[in-house]
């Protein structure tokens, strides 16, 4: 196929996520694109660096042939090859999130000719996307109930405004994935979750944001959420945050996560991801926000 299929990229938001989502699908379809308007609705329009890192990254899984894959950029377009399995790298240089890295480049990885190792550097807990805990415990089991899977590994952790994590990735590839049926949820068997710290904040604030998840979220289940403080080899930058994890009995997990900021009240962070995982749970949903992908 030769021709271009064009894409809107203002077409929702106008963020990142259908820009990722186009890349994906491409390079798995050998479908060429012409991505226009890129992140459209954003303050700062065209690519920031983890988008074209993103880009840059799956265009080598596939060997792909790029155009105007820059800082920017509005438009780009993206004529795909043969996947291939590899050793890759990509390094955003900023705190860019890793996990939005894993989700544009997993799928391609997924569908390669050989094992894939993705060795990922930038945002390992960023705002505005999944942590990476969340794609380890939340997006992984529910990966593998389409018959696919990834291990991964946090070298180091990278928080805003500095980056520096590195996370690397390994993935089988499986070709063909498998149908799955995720609309009877069933009953909630347990919440549980991590609330961390780093740099030189006090352990204390994270016991209060796990303080303001048992706010929201004890009337449905007993909540255990692990509290503690980031090694200073593992994370040598100042950050606090909480993911929140609820497991259903039909296998479905579904997730919520908050960042702290400057500012910010620990246990309303915890409240409000507390209030998050709450509002999946009345509603019925199999999947969270985060796994319908329409953040970004």
């Amino acid at each position: 196929m030769s021709e271009l299929l064009d894409i809107d990229g203002s077409v929702l938001e106008g963020g990142g996520q259908i820009l990722r989502i186009s890349i994906s699908l491409s390079a798995v379809l050998g479908v060429p694109i012409r991505v226009y308007n890129i992140r459209a609705g954003r303050k700062k329009p065209g690519l920031a660096a983890q988008h074209l890192k993103g880009i840059e990254l799956v265009a080598e899984m596939c060997q792909a042939r790029l155009k105007g894959a820059k800082i920017g950029s509005t438009e780009i377009e993206f004529i795909p090859g043969t996947i291939k399995g590899g050793h890759y790298t990509a390094d955003t240089k900023t705190a860019g999130s890793i996990s939005l890295l894993l989700q544009v480049a997993l799928p391609v990885a997924l569908m390669a000719s050989a094992p894939v190792t993705l060795d990922l550097r930038g945002g390992t807990n960023a705002d505005m996307a999944p942590q990476i805990d969340y794609m380890g415990e939340v997006f992984r089991y529910l990966l593998n109930k389409f018959g696919a899977d990834f291990s991964l590994d946090v070298h180091k952790r990278g928080y805003y405004p500095r980056g520096g994590g590195h996370v690397t990735i390994e993935v089988t590839p499986v070709q063909t994935m498998r149908g799955a049926d995720l609309t009877e949820r069933g009953t909630l068997l347990n919440i549980h979750g991590w609330s961390f710290v780093a740099g030189s904040l006090p352990v204390k604030l994270a016991y209060e944001m796990a303080g303001g998840v048992r706010d929201r979220l004890g009337r449905l289940c007993k909540v255990n959420i692990e509290c503690y403080k980031e090694d200073r080899e593992m994370a040598p930058d100042n950050c606090s945050g909480i993911i929140v994890v609820g497991d259903l009995s039909s296998g479905c997990v579904v997730g919520s996560d908050a960042l702290g900021s400057r500012g910010a009240v620990p246990r309303a962070l915890g409240a409000k991801a507390g209030d998050d995982l709450a509002a999946v749970l009345d509603n019925g949903a199999c999947v969270d926000d985060h796994a319908q992908v329409r953040r970004v």
